[in-house]
């Protein structure tokens, strides 16, 4: 049946709403009675759908970048939703944030036809590209001064090895580690994002005891299976007390933002690394290093022969640090001192 379906739709998106639908059982606006109120009952729970004059209404908050996946190729997939659940769809035009406003005559259809646009929203936001993410920034003037010193060294003796160059190597202003990364899609998601920032406030503290944690950059590694053949090499960070502090703490952010639905969960714990060398600068030295596996084709990147790198340094110490802040960062930015811009933070102390 599923099958049959597919072949008469013309609309991938809407193809990803109906399937969605069908595999979840949720009752189209065509039936009666039972399945009515049961779709009524489901859209309640979530979004308020009030009663007008001439039937019902619900507002649904959607950042205007989605709107062309609702409204769909020459609007059919608009189309498709409204005669399917018997609705009206309307939509703010593209670029102008506001609310997505769906009428109907009875409950049971406008609650249908919102549960298919948000499956349809959903859908469509977990393939956005990131624009912010959580760092622990190790932009400590020491921190710079051996990260600068490393590369030096590096660039002085294993400049003869396959694919090192000047390229490759991090900003020393960015260097930083990645919690985790979130796709907010306009100014009402980056405030709700640095709301929910200062919500983790009392779990750092008391994790952090109130104080700044004391770091140690020392030691570099590397991502994959062949040292010959590396992408990404990164030093290693750890408490100087030999505490877990650091890593709790980013696992507890991770594990609330997840919660919250604005995350996605990429390792059961998060993999704390400074990024110090990365292949895909070599293309563009405007990337950041994200911290997410697969964010560029393997294809695409030259690797580079790490085996003389990680025997000659791979004791290097970078230096110490005390890391008292949480930062939002924003993709693709740079303040004043050369780190990402900061929509939010939080410190330890």
């Amino acid at each position: 049946m599923l099958l049959l379906w597919a072949e008469e739709l013309k609309s991938a998106s809407l193809w990803t709403s109906l399937l969605q639908d069908s595999l979840l059982g949720l009752p189209s606006s065509g039936e009666e009675g039972e399945s009515e109120e049961f779709a009524a009952d489901e859209g309640c729970d979530t979004h308020f759908i009030e009663q007008t004059d001439k039937g019902y209404r619900c507002s649904i908050d959607v950042p205007s970048v989605l709107y062309k996946y609702i409204i769909g190729k020459k609007g059919e997939t608009r189309k498709r939703l409204e005669f399917d659940t018997k609705t009206s769809i309307n939509i703010p035009k593209q670029g102008v944030e506001g609310q997505i406003v769906i009428t109907g005559s009875t409950k049971g259809s406008v609650s249908s036809a919102v549960t298919r646009v948000e499956v349809l929203v959903e859908s469509f936001r977990r393939k956005q590209p990131f624009t912010h993410f959580l760092s622990f920034p190790l932009n400590d003037t020491k921190i710079q001064e051996g990260f600068l010193k490393f590369k030096d060294e590096v660039l002085e003796q294993c400049a003869e090895d396959h694919g090192i160059d000047g390229s490759i190597f991090q900003n020393p202003a960015k260097l930083h580690l990645t919690v985790g990364t979130l796709a907010l899609l306009n100014d009402t998601e980056v405030r709700k994002a640095c709301e929910h920032l200062q919500e983790c406030q009392t779990f750092i503290r008391e994790i952090s005891e109130g104080k700044p944690l004391e770091l140690e950059v020392s030691g570099i590694e590397y991502m994959n299976d062949d040292p010959g053949m590396v992408d990404v090499l990164y030093a290693k960070v750890n408490m100087k007390d030999g505490s877990n502090k650091l890593q709790e703490i980013a696992d507890r952010l991770v594990e609330y933002f997840v919660s919250v639905g604005l995350m996605v969960r990429e390792w059961d714990r998060v993999k704390l690394h400074g990024t110090v060398i990365n292949t895909v600068f070599r293309k563009d030295s405007t990337v950041e290093d994200s911290g997410v596996k697969g964010r560029h084709p393997m294809s695409e990147r030259e690797a580079f022969d790490a085996r003389n790198i990680l025997k000659i340094f791979g004791a290097f110490y970078f230096g110490e640090l005390a890391l008292n802040t949480v930062l939002l960062s924003q993709r693709y930015s740079s303040d004043c001192t050369g780190y990402y811009s900061s929509a939010g933070s939080v410190n330890m102390s």
